[in-house]
């Protein structure tokens, strides 16, 4: 019997995890974002409500709006 409990909370805590892997995931892509990417291969990443992210993104959504 304590075997089954081994098993069965090995597999709750697996369950738990992935399910949390799944909503943060979720969660980030509805958070807007830009990525700038530099010509020596850095990236620099702007989320929602940051200084640069708000001058940059309504840029972005027209460039995106004329494709």
């Amino acid at each position: 019997m304590p075997r089954r409990k081994l098993v069965t909370g090995m597999l709750l805590a697996a369950g738990s995890l992935a399910g949390s892997v799944l909503v943060r995931r979720r969660a980030a892509r509805k958070q807007a974002r830009v990525d700038l990417y530099a010509e020596d291969g850095s990236m620099h990443s702007f989320t929602e409500g940051t200084p640069e992210a708000a001058r940059l993104l309504p840029i972005a959504a027209d460039l995106l709006a004329s494709l």
